[in-house]
């Protein structure tokens, strides 16, 4: 025994001094050390790293004084051209009189002034949409959410595009009427009484008793009675007829982003799991639909769907240029989100698979109730990433002649009163892009938090 002890004494005085150092102490929080502390230890606890700090900073203030002084301190606000602007600073100043007068181009582009308030009554139902999702007392979140992406492009086609409206097209419109309605009713009786506005209409009257199948057609009877209401009042709108021409600014990005992005997850969803099937067929489909599109820039799909679309199509049949964009677009972010949750797929562990179907969960339970939000939850960050890089690639839309966002910037400098002016335009749009982008990242953040998606597992 002690020759044992002995030996493994040596064995542990030729191990490497470093081994038994201690390891530094993780930074603490500012809660802990308070601010001048945390300030002290992670900024200035060494010379190198005081240098750097310094120069961190020195750069910063440069560059916003820069910012400031070009596009406050120096600027014009009042100005009838460019020339009148150049008089009274020079380049030394932004000339924001051109963009001022702009703005309703850069929002609406040519839609006609008397009509934009279809465009505004538009934004708003969809923020009174989405209002009951953040509310906590809300229980149908996940109904309310499948109509806000399904229903809504229904009533907002017929609010931007208007005109003759037919028999297929009322109905459609009247459906998303009534799926508005619906969600304003059930968040208003799940906030109540915590019940559904089909079981507090049938509660309130009286119908069906604890008769399960009577209760259920008194739901279905006061839903059809709310669409009956909805189409009814589709049958007394009239809207005038805006060609899609018109449409520019931040409008058009809107609608082609948002499109895109509500079209996108769901198609990615089925194309990932067709990808994954142990049907030969479909996942050879899916996956040639995927590579395709995921080897060809967006450029080339906007120009092929562009040009090459309407050599495809029966004489006299014509597809409209916005469609056009948006199917091409909506095919594009398709591929690529379908590639972001096969690998949220592959990411969940075999456990998972097995236990679901130890539970006796086929496979689209499975699918549905376990394996797909946990992929989505790990995700997150890429698949708003994708939204994000969708958003900001609507802009090649202006390659194929429509006046997205970018395109009515550039034609700001083409007026004849301001003529030349481009910065100061780019610098506008370029702070919208960085306001929804940021808005859409920070909420990717605070998702993630609620969800628990950064916890180790």
């Amino acid at each position: 025994m002690d020759e044992v002890l002995s030996r493994d004494s040596a064995a542990v005085e030729q191990l490497p001094a470093e081994i038994f150092k201690p390891k530094p102490a993780r930074a603490a929080p500012p809660s802990t050390l308070g601010v001048q502390g945390w300030v002290r230890q992670n900024m200035f606890s060494s010379i190198p790293n005081a240098l750097v700090t310094v120069l961190g900073i020195w750069i910063v203030y440069a560059f916003f004084d820069t910012i400031l002084t070009w596009a406050v301190g120096n600027a014009v606000w009042e100005a009838e051209n460019r020339r009148q602007c150049l008089d009274l600073v020079g380049r030394s100043g932004a000339c924001w009189p051109g963009v001022i007068a702009w703005i309703p181009n850069l929002i609406y582009g040519l839609y006609p002034k008397d009509q934009v308030w279809r465009i505004n009554l538009a934004g708003v139902i969809l923020l009174l949409w989405a209002l009951p999702l953040w509310l906590p007392r809300v229980q149908s979140k996940v109904q309310i959410g499948l109509s806000l992406v399904l229903l809504f492009p229904l009533l907002a086609s017929y609010l931007f595009l208007g005109g003759e409206k037919g028999v297929i097209w009322s109905a459609l419109i009247a459906l998303g009427l009534a799926g508005f309605l619906w969600t304003l009713l059930t968040a208003a009786t799940e906030t109540i009484s915590g019940l559904s506005f089909g079981r507090y209409a049938v509660a309130a009257i009286g119908f069906g008793g604890d008769n399960d199948p009577a209760r259920r057609n008194g739901q279905i009877a006061a839903l059809l009675a709310l669409y009956v209401v909805a189409l009814i009042a589709v049958q007394a709108m009239s809207l005038s007829f805006v060609a899609t021409r018109a449409w520019g600014g931040l409008f058009l990005t809107l609608v082609i982003s948002g499109i895109g992005i509500a079209f996108s997850l769901p198609a990615g969803i089925v194309l990932a799991l067709g990808r994954r099937s142990r049907m030969p067929l479909i996942s050879m489909l899916s996956t040639t639909f995927i590579e395709l599109f995921r080897s060809v820039p967006l450029i080339t799909i906007l120009f092929t769907f562009n040009t090459m679309l309407p050599l495809f199509l029966p004489v006299g049949v014509e597809v409209n240029q916005l469609l056009r964009a948006i199917v091409a677009v909506c095919l594009f972010s398709s591929a690529y989100m379908a590639e972001v949750i096969r690998g949220g797929l592959q990411a969940i562990p075999r456990g998972q698979y097995e236990a679901a179907s130890a539970m006796g969960l086929g496979f689209w339970q499975s699918t549905g109730l376990v394996i797909m939000p946990q992929a989505l939850k790990i995700m997150i960050p890429t698949i708003v990433g994708n939204f994000i890089g969708l958003f900001k690639d609507t802009t090649l839309v202006s390659i194929v002649g429509l006046f997205d966002l970018l395109s009515m910037s550039r034609a700001v400098g083409e007026d004849t009163r301001w003529l030349g002016l481009f910065l100061e335009p780019f610098f506008f749009i370029t702070m919208i892009y960085f306001v929804v982008c940021f808005t859409m990242s920070q909420y990717s953040l605070n998702l993630e938090q609620r969800l628990s998606a950064g916890e180790r597992r």
